[in-house]
């Protein structure tokens, strides 16, 4: 566990540092757009805060490299290079797209080239599903890890418009993400993209908290399209580091005293869980433009976080509403598989009576905004 900690304090102070260079910077050169109609800041405000954050994301990389504890994924390094080589290409196309506002098409075609390069030169794929022993077939495999990283990467990217929301919330979601791979390691043994995954999740703990105190309200720096893609590519790797490599024998209920129905479905479900606003946001924005007719990338401001402002709820309070569904989803289900591991009485009922008063406690505050004025849509 030290030496992830130790990332994570390294990641997190690289960031911290070359996220105030680059903030001090991006003003000196005024390299920083006007505000959009959809925006929600008042400001013009600096985006090239992922820069900091793919910085310090390399230098855990490199450190990794020489450390004796990781050499395991690092052995056979075809995916650690190219999981590094799709985040350049996705942060270099996320900075053009913060500075001179790409065509979408251009985007996502990026977002392909870098899904395909780490599902085709990495091999890191979805080769099986925990479900009944199902594998799929190698062109199967590969169309569905292409798609599921693309589909991770713009729901993150897509929450992304209130100060310290995509950091705040990606940095709840990988704690709890790494708190799972951390324990399926212990239990079921080192694997070289279990370890991976544990490794990239902890970086990404890192990352967010060095960024998060330029970016809490009032934002100085935000990621832009660079960070918050690169966020969602990471996160969408590492879960399928787990998911995508887990041998079905390996999760027999009977071997491990579960329940067939967590034994099957936790390993898929966890990593879901936790990007499930994310994703909520995206699945609705995109069923909304097409049935518009228009783009399902084209920008609009009916996001679920600038529902929440409509509703009354204020930036801030807006924000920490997000993090509380995510952490409440997310801790639901790692306490239900805990759990069945620890062979708790009830075994997964503890966590699914978290869950059932934590979404309460959350709609609650959700539909109850303690300021009842309307959020102004009208911005200077």
């Amino acid at each position: 566990m030290k030496q992830y900690v130790f990332v994570i304090i390294l990641t997190a102070a690289i960031t911290l540092t070359l996220s105030w260079a680059v903030w001090r910077l991006s003003l000196r050169f005024k390299l920083y757009p006007g505000i959009r109609e959809r925006d929600v800041h008042k400001t013009p405000t600096p985006r090239l805060g992922g820069i900091a954050m793919f910085l310090g994301v390399c230098a855990a990389f490199a450190v990794s490299a020489h450390h004796p504890f990781f050499s395991i994924f690092w052995a056979d390094p075809k995916a650690v290079l190219s999981i590094l080589a799709a985040t350049l290409i996705i942060v270099l196309v996320g900075v053009a797209d913060d500075l001179w506002d790409l065509d979408w098409m251009i985007k996502l075609g990026a977002q392909f080239l870098a899904a395909g390069i780490i599902a085709w030169f990495g091999e890191l794929q979805i080769y099986t599903l925990p479900i009944g022993g199902l594998t799929v077939s190698s062109w199967v495999s590969f169309t569905l890890t292409v798609f599921s990283i693309v589909i991770v990467m713009n729901a993150v990217n897509f929450i992304d418009g209130l100060d310290g929301l995509v950091a705040g919330v990606c940095l709840i979601a990988n704690v709890i993400f790494f708190a799972y791979s951390y324990i399926l390691v212990r239990d079921i043994g080192a694997n070289s993209f279990f370890n991976l995954a544990s490794f990239i999740a902890a970086v990404l703990i890192g990352a967010c908290v060095g960024f998060l105190p330029l970016n809490w309200s009032p934002a100085k720096l935000f990621m832009g399209d660079s960070g918050a893609l690169m966020l969602g590519l990471l996160m969408a790797c590492s879960a399928i580091a787990i998911t995508g490599q887990l041998e079905p024998a390996v999760l027999d209920p009977a071997e491990f005293g579960r329940s067939q129905l967590l034994g099957a479905f936790i390993p898929i479900l966890l990593p879901i869980v936790v990007v499930l606003l994310p994703l909520l946001d995206f699945g609705l924005a995109v069923i909304r433009r097409m049935s518009a007719g228009k783009s399902p990338f084209s920008p609009d401001r009916k996001h679920l976080h600038h529902r929440m402002l409509d509703m009354g709820h204020s930036d801030r309070d807006a924000v920490l509403i997000f993090y509380a569904w995510t952490a409440v989803v997310g801790l639901a289900v790692l306490l239900m598989y805990i759990g069945t591991q620890e062979d708790w009485p009830g075994e997964y009922l503890i966590g699914v009576a978290f869950g059932v008063v934590g979404v309460a406690a959350c709609l609650a505050v959700t539909l109850l905004p303690s300021h009842r004025t309307p959020h102004q849509e009208s911005l200077p």
